[in-house]
């Protein structure tokens, strides 16, 4: 039986994937693996929209129509926020709302649509 990545992990792998392919690359990749549709029948949900979000950003920042076959998946989002593990914990630390509303502020719009809140997906090492 395969073992769940954590989350954060598996953001981190996908924006290394990106840097690794390139976004073009990535995109096509994607689609035809069917990846996002393997991540929803698995009913990992949260992996399934990060990565329909990440093809739907680059496909919007290089002018490229989106794919019709996922229209149903885009409506979809989850009733809490999803945010960065940094961004709870100093929200935490500070004991207010502050690092959160600002996160909130610089999230990508593909990724929030599904209320996921990503802003960088270019800073990986």
């Amino acid at each position: 039986m395969e073992e769940r990545m954590d989350f954060e992990l598996f953001k981190s792998h996908i924006c290394h994937r990106v840097k690794r392919e390139g976004d073009l690359s990535f995109i096509r990749n994607i689609l035809l693996s069917d990846e996002i549709i393997e991540y929803y029948n698995k009913k990992y949900h949260a992996e399934c929209l990060y990565l329909l979000a990440m093809v739907d950003y680059l496909c919007r920042i290089h002018n490229i129509p989106l794919y019709d076959g996922y229209d149903v998946l885009r409506k979809m989002k989850f009733k809490e926020i999803l945010y960065p593990s940094d961004i709870i914990l100093m929200s935490l630390i500070l004991n207010n709302d502050g690092p959160q509303n600002e996160a909130l502020k610089k999230s990508i719009p593909e990724f929030l649509r599904h209320n996921i809140v990503e802003a960088e997906i270019r800073d990986v090492c």
